[in-house]
């Protein structure tokens, strides 16, 4: 699990172990290198994630993760910064792992009335398509969000869910080497407790 100074390290790391897997928290590219699967979590602001992941050297050490095929999860945070850019705290360049950007939630939902943001609390989502997660998940599940961002891709087809607060809106992105939700699994109880179990046979199955 990447370690770049923000987000809740302990309480996600507490429960990948509950899922049966072994995790070892690092802050150096060596370490990201070196594991079999990638989790970047995230509890932080877009523009300073990336400024400490550039900094450390880990962007590029996550990317060459993703390119060698070893699964990546990534959790609020740590899926917006797979994308071409976000706006939050001024416009600053992501991972460019997907096309799209990261956009602040309207101010209006889409029957005209005033959104509440940040969206705090649990909502549905609904997967869709052939993932190696998807394969180990229910169609529909409740999970925990705290975000005032959404990601907005490019391309339809990288979306593998969607949840709907003041309209639609990707909660879950994957290509063959990732899987990244806007949600929190570590604060999603028994539904949380799911998906990381399929993260733990993914990366079974990918050794």
């Amino acid at each position: 699990m990447v370690d770049y100074g923000a987000g809740n390290i302990r309480s996600v790391a507490k429960a990948l172990e509950r899922s049966g897997l072994r995790v070892e928290v690092t802050d150096s590219p060596a370490g990201v290198a070196a594991a079999d699967g990638v989790v970047l979590p995230g509890a932080g602001a877009f523009a300073d994630s990336l400024a400490t992941l550039r900094a450390r050297g880990l962007e590029e050490a996550v990317k060459a993760s993703i390119a060698d095929g070893r699964p990546y999860l990534g959790l609020c945070v740590g899926m917006q910064v797979l994308f071409d850019e976000g706006e939050e705290h001024g416009l600053t360049p992501g991972f460019g792992v997907f096309g799209g950007r990261v956009e602040r939630f309207p101010e209006n939902d889409t029957d005209g009335g005033r959104l509440r943001v940040p969206q705090i609390g649990w909502n549905e989502v609904c997967f869709r398509g052939e993932h190696p997660m998807t394969a180990h998940l229910p169609e529909r599940d409740h999970y925990y969000f705290v975000h005032s961002y959404r990601a907005v891709p490019t391309e339809p087809s990288a979306v593998t869910g969607t949840c709907n607060y003041g309209g639609n809106f990707a909660a879950a992105v994957a290509n063959p080497s990732v899987f990244a939700v806007q949600f929190h699994p570590e604060k999603s109880q028994h539904a949380g407790k799911r998906l990381l179990d399929a993260y733990r046979r993914w990366v079974e199955e990918s050794r």
